[in-house]
């Protein structure tokens, strides 16, 4: 992961874990979902993102996203170096196949 790639991400995912520490749900939700753009061509990075929405997931009781986060923990360790759908937050209430449009802040780091 190129340095200022990984300092962007590792800014999201510092956030979202102080969110959720402060018990601020949907604010780490959103930074990790922004983390999740960021990591999920690489294998470490994107399931970190993904067992940090798992645990946002339990902690608001939202077994939907528990699953879902289940189901794409898996996907992220097989899948992040084959193919990955740019631009997907991550989130159980997306479709884990579809592409999304990248905050243009987020292009910018990721050289688009």
């Amino acid at each position: 992961m190129r340095q200022k790639l990984k300092t962007a991400y590792c800014l999201e995912m510092d956030e979202a874990i102080r969110c959720y520490d402060l018990n601020e749900l949907d604010s780490a939700f959103y930074h990790l979902e922004r983390a999740h753009i960021l990591g999920q061509s690489y294998i470490i990075p994107h399931t970190k993102s993904h067992w940090w929405m798992l645990k946002v997931g339990f902690k608001k009781h939202n077994f939907r996203e528990v699953f879902g986060q289940v189901t794409r923990i898996i996907a992220s360790v097989l899948f992040s170096k084959i193919w990955v759908p740019m631009g997907n937050t991550g989130g159980s209430n997306v479709n884990p196949l579809k592409p999304m449009p990248i905050p243009e802040d987020l292009k910018k780091t990721l050289d688009m």
